[in-house]
């Protein structure tokens, strides 16, 4: 009876563990595409409203999707403002980040990723040797741990590495991030995240990097642009601001086009910039923006001050929640360029722009091509150590074209350093990330060898 009592007993703690939920990422969720110059979800136009969120400041090495309770503090105050989009400057790829992202879904809400952190990025003064292994093995283990979510929007292979002429020699390292991230999306099989660049607010060279990243074959693109735009400041216009200048500037470019930081805070701010953002006179070239910044930090940009579990919403808050709710989006595809494409690239004009345009990229360091047949392992996360002065830099320059994924996922021959975008792969954009089949006998047979260590195998197999 004893012997039927505790096989009666591990058959039930069998079952419980095999029956028992598992949190996974939500796959009922419409991804965010390309199509010619603008965003969409599903066969509507998609424009991102939303908001800088990193509480403790851009700037701090802090992941606020695991924190889930201030992530779920905070879900009701964005459904509020109206949000659809945040913007998250770090995360640590070594945790978790289903309960945050899942909620984040419930909410309609996705989410444009950077992919590195300030231990792991390039150094615009040593591109060349922060670009090596070491720094893409984390990059790409962070894409490995977001790529699931089909509410990740996009993800940005740099912010503001280029804030000045001299650091545009750096340029050539940014964009071979962005190909080398594209690249490892395709060859391991994930849906067609967008990757590109998040720019600084500088005159002299924005529209020769957006030019840039869009220049060369089709696995050098990027899939969009963005940059930070701080010129909208109240009481303002679309002229006088000088918006009405950059329309113009931008109305041939061929991807789509948004703020990734906006919201001048010289005076009160009212954010009048809304209404232009989603008229149609910003909407055949621009697909909207992100609000800096969502909590009150030092730069006394915030909508909120939070205060351990408590959120007080400052007059920011309200101004930007009836801006949104008093401009709503255009009918329509807002006149988005359906023909977009690449543009040839910027000519060398030193101090402002100091990158040659025959000039190649480098190519992959040797180290890192294999992340994109056997993937890049587990992240370090935020106690790694770092990767600026640490690994294997490029050795070469990448010929261009080779880095194209063919549709079976296998890179193509040569440098292998790049990424492939084409429309050949666009019938996954929808698709979620594959998990393999879980078979449950090495569960069973590893559970009964544990349960018979303990009371015999007589006492199990009954």
């Amino acid at each position: 009876m004893k012997t039927f009592t505790l096989a009666t007993a591990a058959s039930s703690l069998i079952s419980t563990v095999l029956a028992a939920p598992s949190l996974q990422a939500r796959d009922d969720i419409t991804p965010i595409t390309v199509k010619g110059n603008a965003f969409f979800k599903g066969d509507e136009r998609f424009y991102i409203r939303g908001l800088d969120y990193q509480p403790g400041g851009s700037s701090d090495l802090a992941d606020p999707i695991t924190d889930v309770k201030g992530c779920k503090r905070d879900i009701p105050k964005f459904k509020e403002l109206g949000v659809n989009t945040i913007r998250v400057y770090s995360v640590d790829n070594s945790k978790d980040h289903d309960e945050c992202m899942n909620a984040l879904a419930d909410a309609g809400i996705y989410l444009v990723l950077d992919v590195n952190t300030p231990k792991y990025s390039i150094n615009r003064s040593k591109p060349k040797e922060s670009y090596n292994d070491v720094y893409l093995q984390y990059i790409f283990a962070t894409v490995d741990k977001f790529a699931k979510y089909k509410n990740t929007l996009a993800f940005f292979s740099g912010n503001e590495v280029i804030n000045d002429g001299p650091s545009s020699s750096a340029a050539p390292y940014v964009k071979a991030v962005t190909r080398d991230l594209r690249q490892y999306i395709r060859s391991r099989g994930y849906r067609k995240i967008p990757v590109g660049y998040s720019a600084a607010d500088v005159e002299s060279n924005r529209l020769q990097m957006a030019e840039y990243m869009n220049c060369g074959t089709e696995d050098q693109r990027s899939d969009f642009f963005a940059f930070n735009d701080y010129s909208w400041c109240d009481p303002s216009s679309f002229t006088k601001s000088g918006w009405d200048k950059k329309v113009e500037k931008f109305s041939h470019y061929g991807l789509p086009l948004f703020l990734s930081e906006y919201g001048c805070n010289t005076n009160k701010r009212d954010f009048g910039e809304v209404h232009a953002l989603y008229s149609e006179k910003m909407t055949p070239v621009y697909s909207g923006g992100l609000v800096y910044e969502y909590s009150q930090e030092s730069s006394n940009y915030g909508l909120v001050k939070i205060d351990g579990g408590n959120v007080k919403e400052l007059d920011d808050f309200s101004a930007l929640a009836k801006a949104f709710k008093n401009t709503p989006n255009p009918e329509g595809d807002g006149g988005y360029n359906k023909t977009a494409g690449g543009n040839p690239c910027p000519a060398k004009n030193a101090p402002s722009w100091d990158v040659d345009s025959g000039d190649e990229l480098p190519a992959i360091p040797e180290p890192a091509k294999k992340y994109m047949k056997e993937g890049a392992g587990k992240g370090k996360g935020f106690s790694g150590s770092g990767s600026q002065n640490a690994g294997t830099q490029s050795t070469g320059t990448a010929e261009p074209g080779s880095a194209s994924v063919p549709s079976d996922g296998a890179s193509s021959s040569g440098s292998g350093s790049g990424s492939s975008s084409s429309e050949s792969g666009s019938s996954g954009a929808a698709a979620g990330l594959k998990v393999p089949p879980m078979s449950f006998a090495p569960l069973f047979i590893g559970m009964v060898t544990v349960l018979s260590g303990f009371f015999g195998a007589s006492l199990i197999l009954v």
